[in-house]
């Protein structure tokens, strides 16, 4: 395994999308945002042919340029990728790797006044953009979106919401049952805020005077003030915490809000559009610290229930935890792109 950079058989492009969407968001982020764009082996020698296309979103804290990098032993996601396509273990594809960072460490791929319209930004502003610079197959049924833990999520709902864009997706890990994978964060939080008077804020401003997760409860206090900002803000942006500060007390209004993200409990909303829906990949180790094995047991039971052909979808859970899960990225990558029509 080779410690460094190696050449890819495919090429990818490194661009930068203007977001008229993402101009003024309420945080003052980069309306600018790096996009890479993966085209196959063959793309540049066949100037007819066209692709289908496969959006790749991160977790939490995540941004695009982590897409490549490098742990020992193992190659980054831009490389398994690429080997996916030119081994021949599945059709070229188009593999667009988006950035929607925000500075509380993510925006969950939802419109949010505390936050702002990365969800439309996704949909209005990133694909058509893709469509119009390369040869994709502008049709749902040839573009699927992939993603992990927060990715995952936004992978489960976002083609509920855009059954017109999306029509196939791979979730690992994707945040879901959120009564067992975000209550114990929440206790958490409300200890690690005593040390800041109950006031996350306070928190926030000490948290960008030292080394990023250096202390413990920055990683959890991180999450909760960004879900919070994605879930629960005011309509003045403000951010709610879903529970009491000092008691870790739910404020039902407000938790109710998160509830309502929760893609277990999205199903049945939106049955027709994952009724719609080619293929479905789920996965989640056994082992996972927020319980997302149980989320997916019950994203993959909600599906039966609506009534999702089970021959569209892909069900699997394996021995790992919520980490170092990468290599499950070109298992569901590579069956995706068997799957996407032609």
């Amino acid at each position: 395994m080779l410690p460094w950079s190696t050449e890819l058989a495919g090429r990818l492009d490194h661009e930068v999308i203007d977001s008229a969407l993402l101009r003024d968001n309420p945080l003052g982020d980069p309306h600018q945002r790096p996009i890479w764009v993966y085209t196959p082996p063959g793309y540049d020698d066949s100037p007819q042919t066209r692709y289908p296309s496969v959006y790749v979103i991160q977790g939490y804290g995540g941004q695009v340029t982590m897409w490549a990098n490098r742990t020992p032993y193992r190659q980054p996601f831009i490389e398994t990728a690429d080997a996916v396509f030119a081994s021949g273990q599945a059709p070229g594809c188009i593999v667009v790797y988006v950035d929607a960072w925000s500075r509380y460490g993510g925006s969950q791929y939802v419109d949010s006044p505390g936050t702002g319209a990365y969800h439309s930004y996704l949909c209005d502003e990133v694909v058509p953009w893709v469509d119009a610079r390369y040869r994709t197959i502008a049709a749902r049924a040839s573009r699927a979106i992939a993603g992990k833990s927060s990715g995952g999520f936004g992978a489960m709902i976002t083609p509920m919401l855009r059954p017109d864009l999306f029509g196939a997706l791979a979730t690992h890990a994707g945040d879901s049952l959120y009564e067992y994978c975000y209550l114990g964060e929440f206790a958490q939080a409300a200890r690690y805020l005593r040390e800041y008077d109950h006031d996350i804020f306070r928190w926030w401003e000490d948290f960008r005077s030292w080394v990023a997760n250096t202390r413990p409860g920055d990683q959890t206090l991180g999450m909760v003030l960004g879900c919070s900002a994605a879930f629960s803000a005011a309509e003045d942006g403000t951010v709610q915490l879903p529970f009491d500060p000092r008691t870790g007390q739910l404020r039902p209004e407000l938790w109710q809000r998160w509830l309502e993200w929760d893609p277990v409990r999205m199903v049945d909303r939106y049955a027709d559009a994952l009724r719609s829906l080619t293929a479905v990949w789920i996965d989640a180790g056994t082992k996972d610290e927020w319980f997302l094995d149980l989320g997916a047991e019950a994203f993959r039971a909600g599906l039966e229930r609506v009534g999702v052909p089970a021959d569209r979808v892909h069900f699997e859970l394996f021995d790992a935890t919520h980490m170092a899960i990468d290599y499950r990225y070109p298992l569901a990558l590579a069956w995706l792109a068997q799957r996407l029509s032609r």
